[in-house]
């Protein structure tokens, strides 16, 4: 007793279409017992072709599954890397600054001349800050501007020293900044009411 395959309804239909094709192609002095074989044998073809489709199918199927997962994985590893490192370049410009802040502390130390003092630790900021700006940092003026919320954090109201400073920023307790035109730091400010 031959077992047979299932199949699944395309391919039932498939075969039934093929067999339709012969049928109606087919010499009608071939014998039946003829026809049953060669419907058989090419119904056995048909499933064979659409298994071997199947499987190579399946074979890409679980080949792009395991390269998109290996993606995912090189990415967050890619991105761990990122955050750890984000700050390197900025660290490294300011070890310059650093340096300079050691030698003028040495400098403070030693020396008797206080306008020579002020002179260095002048030139130790501004080389912090054009290093600063250099990275895209850039100081939010606030000071006689209009009170914005999105810009300014308000410690407290005063009355304005002129009628001019109504709703404006009067004084600065800490200076906002921007990086790159983003806010990365809100100004603290005082305002005149």
């Amino acid at each position: 007793m031959e077992e047979k395959t299932k199949m699944t309804p395309d391919e039932e239909a498939l075969v039934d279409a093929l067999k339709g094709f012969n049928e109606a192609g087919a010499n009608t002095e071939e014998p039946a017992a003829e026809k049953t074989d060669l419907n058989h044998l090419e119904s056995e073809n048909v499933v064979e072709k659409l298994q071997a489709e199947l499987a190579e199918q399946k074979d890409k199927y679980i080949r792009l599954f395991a390269e998109f997962d290996n993606f995912k994985r090189r990415n967050a590893k890619e991105r761990i890397e990122l955050i750890q490192t984000a700050g390197k370049e900025v660290i490294t410009s300011l070890l310059d600054v650093l340096d300079d802040c050691d030698r003028a502390e040495k400098q403070i130390q030693s020396s008797e001349d206080l306008q020579q003092i002020r002179e260095g630790i002048q030139l130790v900021f501004g080389k912090l800050r054009n290093t600063m700006q250099s990275k895209g940092l850039k100081p939010m003026e606030s000071i006689e501007t209009d009170f914005d919320v999105e810009k300014h954090e308000a410690i407290t109201e005063i009355p304005a020293p002129n009628p001019a400073l109504v709703d404006k920023v009067v004084d600065e307790v800490q200076k906002g900044y921007y990086l790159n035109d983003k806010i990365i730091r809100f100004a603290k400010v005082v305002v005149g009411k």
